[in-house]
Formats: structure tokens, C-alpha cells, sequence
């Protein structure tokens, strides 16, 4: 029997060596480069870093250290004139009526961790819009209070990504993250001055090479056209994952309004989807119409509020009535759906009709889509007028 040479078993020696080695230098490298800071939770929370954390507010609207509170005159300079500097003189901002304010301007890398802010006025009529690197074009670009998933009124939320608390505190925990630059302006499309308070908290730090940048976009279609499908968002090109749904859906006949389906389109997927879900309901995680029998055993909508997906119903005069108006998220942060190429969502406005036959509805639908990807991203639809982003209450 031949043996094996020493040349042979040496040279399988010296490939397992190499390989260790590459494995401890890899090893190494990251455990010298530390934890960015970046992707905090309960299972790094104990890690330290070298990132920084800052915060900007109208108390200090540059974020720099060591500058908050150092306002001589401000919005409550009133309130405040026998306490003199350091004390609460400049808590909140005025945007004129048709103006854009820029909020936040922040330069060097680094990631948005949490957004808290309080608006005046019509939800609607507030346009949220950040900008990452010098681009031109936003790539967030959304009524504030549908990026809240607060478009219509206040009710509470209680998920990981979004919390809207009593009486009107919207806060974002969605991770945004830039490498040059950071800038986030509000729009105030109202006749009507507005006043905001607000809080932007962010680290500075090294972002990692594999992170890709937050999306948010806004559509709304009133009504929808007879056998049209309602398109949630289109022309998504380049790699990245998405990541949520926000819907604010008013049914404009009587009867169940949610049969359609939601469809995702992916790297150049045509006639058919990748992903087909099965309901409207179903999507937002909830079943059957989202009812419950009452105490008379009549079908009844019922609201709730979870980490990963909400149902909401406004106006609500009885299930399944005319007019009622509803809000629905859906995060896919355990589920992202990810994407090499393109992306395109639509889902189905669907009721009944005679004869146990699907009926094509009509409705007022509007959505927020959240995704990450890579840049350049496609310019977005041009934003509604005033007029087209109302809300008839």
C-alpha cells in the first residue's frame, strides 16, 4: 500500500496553518476595530465604543458638545425672565406658513438612533424629509405624521421601530445611518404658522462598509381607479431589504374591504411576484376582518398595537360601514424582504358583490414604504399638493 509522502502531508500542514492564521488576523482586525456603536440591543448593550453620542434640539440646534442651553433669547424668553441663561428659553421652533425649516445638519459619519418630536397643526401638512451624503434628492420624503404611522389622528403605538405616546409624541427607532452627512428639513404646507418640538439623538462613529441607507416614501391615491391595483412603491433599483408598510385606507363602500392581496415584485419579476400574500388583513399580521364578535355576536372591528404590526379604526360608526377609515403598519424587522436588483409592491383594493364575487374597490388609500438600500436611489414621485394630501374629517 502507497503511502502518503511527507511532502504531501506538509503541504496539507502548511494550507491548515494559513488558514488558522487568516482566521485569528481576521479575528483580530474586529475585535481591534471594536464595536461601532451602532447596532445597539439588549445583547451589546454592555460592549464599549469609541463612537459619541450628540443630540440636537432647538436647546441646541448644532448638536456640538458642550453647546446646549446656552440660548440668551428664544421661543420662551417670557417664561424665563427672571431665570436668566441656562434655563428653558428656547424649548420649541416657528415655522412660518409655506416655509421649509432645516432641523438638523449634521456633518462626519454616523447613525440616527432615535427621533422624538411633537407637531402642531394638521399632520398632513407637514412634510419630513432627510437627505443623506450632499444628495439632491431626499430619501425620506413624508408627511410627518405618516411617517409616525399617525396620519389621521392620535391613538397609541406601541412598536419596536415607531411609539406614539399621549398626547402627541412621535418617536422613530428606525437606524439611519451616513457616512459624509446628514440633513433633515420640515416643511410646513399650511396657511397656518406650526411649532415644533423636537429632539434628533445620533451617535458619531465609523460606519460599517455593509450598511446601506434608510427609505421612506409616501403615495396616496384618491380614489382609486375601477380594477386598479394600488401601487405601494415602484422604481426601487439597486441592492438593499425592505423593511415596513404604513397604510392609511379609507373605504368608500359598505362591506368588507380587505380581500385584496399584497404582491412584491423582485429582481425582474414581471407578470408574477415572488411573494404573494394571501390578505389585506393577513399582511398586517391580524385574520378575518380584523373583527370579533360583541356581546350580541355582531362582527365588530377591534384595534391593536404590537411590536411588529398595528390595526387602527377611525370614524368608526359600525363594522364594516362606509367611511370608516382605518391605519395599519407592518414592520419586517425579523423578516426583511431583500432585494438584489428592483423592487415593486402593489396590493389589491378587493370587497364583495352579489353572487360571492369579488368587487374592485374604489377607496382613498394612501402608504409610507421603509427600506434600506444601496445609492444612488430613484427620485421619488413628485410630493401632493396641499389639497392632495388632505384628510376630509
Amino acid at each position: 500500500m502507497r503511502q502518503p509522502s511527507i511532502t504531501q502531508d506538509s503541504m496539507k500542514l502548511r494550507i491548515l496553518l494559513i488558514l488558522i492564521s487568516a482566521f485569528l488576523a481576521v479575528r483580530a482586525s474586529a475585535q481591534k476595530a471594536g464595536f461601532d456603536g451602532i447596532g445597539t440591543n439588549m445583547d451589546n448593550l454592555y460592549r464599549l465604543s469609541d463612537a459619541q453620542t450628540r443630540s440636537i434640539s432647538p436647546e441646541n440646534p448644532t448638536g456640538e458638545k458642550g453647546k446646549g442651553g446656552m440660548a440668551k433669547e428664544g421661543t420662551a424668553s417670557g417664561p424665563a425672565k427672571d431665570l436668566g441663561p441656562g434655563w428653558k428659553i428656547n424649548p420649541f421652533i416657528r415655522i412660518a406658513a409655506h416655509t421649509t425649516y432645516t432641523i438638523a445638519e449634521i456633518d462626519g459619519g454616523g447613525a440616527l438612533q432615535h427621533i422624538w418630536m411633537t407637531p402642531t397643526g394638521n399632520w398632513r401638512y407637514s412634510i419630513l424629509r432627510m437627505y443623506w451624503d450632499d444628495e439632491k434628492e431626499p430619501s425620506v420624503e413624508v408627511p410627518v405624521g405618516d411617517f409616525f404611522a399617525a396620519a389621521y389622528e392620535y391613538k397609541p403605538v406601541t412598536s419596536l421601530a415607531v411609539c406614539v405616546n399621549p398626547g402627541s409624541a412621535f418617536n422613530s427607532y428606525w437606524v439611519m445611518p451616513f457616512r459624509k452627512k446628514c440633513r433633515i428639513t420640515m416643511e410646513n404646507v399650511a396657511d397656518e404658522e406650526m411649532i415644533l418640538y423636537y429632539q434628533i439623538d445620533y451617535t458619531r462613529t465609523t460606519v460599517p462598509e455593509d450598511a446601506a441607507y434608510f427609505h421612506a416614501q409616501f403615495r396616496r391615491v384618491n380614489p382609486l381607479p375601477y380594477k386598479e391595483v394600488y401601487t405601494i412603491v415602484d422604481g426601487i433599483k439597486g441592492k438593499g431589504h425592505y423593511v415596513g408598510t404604513y397604510m392609511l385606507w379609507q373605504s368608500n363602500s359598505n362591506g368588507w374591504w380587505g380581500e385584496g392581496e399584497i404582491k412584491f415584485y423582485m429582481d425582474g419579476d414581471t407578470q408574477y411576484p415572488t411573494i404573494c400574500g394571501t390578505g389585506t388583513e393577513d399582511y398586517f399580521c391580524g385574520s378575518y376582518a380584523f373583527a370579533v364578535k360583541d356581546a350580541n355576536g355582531r362582527q365588530q372591528y377591534e384595534d391593536y398595537s404590537t411590536p411588529y404590526a398595528g390595526f387602527h379604526v377611525f370614524k368608526p360608526d359600525g363594522a364594516f360601514k362606509s367611511q370608516t377609515m382605518f391605519g395599519m403598519y407592518r414592520w419586517h424587522i425579523t423578516d426583511p424582504v431583500r432585494f438584489n436588483q428592483n423592487l415593486k409592491i402593489t396590493i389589491q383594493a378587493l370587497g364583495w358583490r352579489s353572487g360571492m364575487r369579488y368587487l374592485p374597490l374604489q377607496d382613498d388609500i394612501s402608504s409610507v414604504a421603509f427600506w434600506y438600500q444601496t445609492e444612488p436611489h430613484a427620485p421619488f414621485p413628485k410630493i401632493h399638493s396641499r389639497d392632495g394630501l388632505e384628510i376630509v374629517r
